[in-house]
């Protein structure tokens, strides 16, 4: 075999589980907004006709956790009560402060717990992300768009997406396989479906990256027919969709979920940090694929690892790559927040479609557009 297959999964912004993530991530947002120096970790579940909010939390901030709930919950579409789950199902609150022995050390600047991170780039799509995954979250986009816009006037709350794309000598060369699942009104068939996300989604959406799809190689709702999604379906938790919010299985995967934690939490901000640099090595012109990783140690500032692997790509020496990534990030918990700006409201969007490949967060940013070799 001279090829080889590669298959990432994305989620719509009104999967359970992403209700859940951007619940905790608005909560977040809503501390960040009055308290830059709020301390998050708050977990959410949605059920059928039920919210339960979970975590600690420490600010001087006055905010209504369950009118932020309410607010993406009915933004999410969720507001009917045939869906069985609304914006005014009941919302069960168990809130409390962080542990002051955490506190001591990340009051110091270290890490607020031990675990690795790792971030991943590879110059096979414009946005520098792995092409299976960044398909899946446009056409997850699409989905939602097509439902908000009504151009797909029928279509519910919910979805998936799921791309196989083929590789020959470690490039994309075509799509093999789209599934797409979205709950609709029952009056809409199966075959209007697939016609209609044929033409308004997969189509246009794959055509932009440069590829196309034949229709007997996509399958919509598998079972051929879905009616109710949503978490009276599918219960949802924060923190369960960390492949979908990463690299789509490319890289490895490290740490923990990022959702409902604060930049203190080096889960998200050194996820992103790595990001940051393997993007900025990649972008610079150093190597066509890129995975850093960095190790943290609970209350201590800076890694206690880090380790840049560029796969057979590179284009300078190993010394001189890894020289760039220190000067182009201080990987010390305190110099990823700062240098990122982590500690403001931006985190409820990060929550849908994928928390990287996307211009608008600083973690994106690059800081040299030169070729480096």
């Amino acid at each position: 075999m001279n090829y080889s297959l590669f298959t990432s999964e994305s989620v719509c912004a009104g999967h359970p589980d992403k209700v859940a993530d951007q619940v905790s991530d608005a909560a977040l947002d809503a501390v960040y907004e009055r308290d830059p120096m709020g301390r998050v970790a708050l977990e959410t579940l949605v059920t059928r006709d039920q919210i339960v909010l979970a975590g600690e939390i420490t600010t001087t901030a006055d905010v209504d956790f369950e009118s932020v709930a309410r607010r993406v919950i009915r933004r999410l579409g969720y507001t009917e009560a045939e869906f069985g789950f609304t914006d005014r199902s009941p919302i069960f609150a168990r809130i409390s402060r962080q542990s002051p022995d955490i506190a001591q050390g990340v009051d110091d600047g270290g890490a607020g717990d031990q675990g690795m991170m790792f971030g991943y780039a590879t110059n096979e799509t414009p946005e520098l992300m792995p092409l299976p995954i960044t398909l899946a979250h446009a056409l997850c986009h699409g989905i939602d768009s097509a439902r908000q816009q009504r151009t797909i006037p029928y279509l519910r709350p919910d979805g998936k997406s799921q791309v196989t794309v083929r590789y020959e000598g470690g490039r994309p060369v075509a799509v093999e396989k789209v599934v797409m699942a979205v709950p609709h009104h029952p009056d809409a068939t199966n075959e209007q479906l697939k016609a209609d996300l044929m033409a308004l989604v997969a189509e246009p959406i794959l055509a932009r990256y440069g590829f196309g799809v034949e229709a007997r190689d996509v399958i919509v709702n598998g079972t051929g027919r879905w009616i109710i999604g949503g978490p009276a379906s599918d219960t949802g938790l924060t923190g369960r969709k960390i492949v979908v919010d990463g690299y789509g299985g490319m890289a490895r995967v490290g740490g923990g979920a990022f959702s409902g934690k604060d930049a203190t939490k080096v889960d998200r901000s050194a996820a992103y940090g790595a990001r940051f640099v393997a993007k900025n090595v990649v972008g610079a012109g150093f190597a066509d694929r890129c995975e850093v990783q960095l190790a943290y140690a609970i209350g201590v500032a800076r890694p206690v690892g880090t380790a840049i692997e560029t796969f057979g790509t590179a284009r300078a020496d190993q010394k001189r790559i890894e020289q760039f990534a220190y000067d182009v990030l201080d990987t010390s918990v305190r110099g990823i927040v700062n240098t990122l700006n982590l500690r403001r409201p931006v985190y409820e969007r990060t929550a849908a479609y994928g928390h990287f490949g996307r211009d608008e967060f600083s973690w994106e940013k690059l800081v040299s557009a030169s070729v480096a070799a």
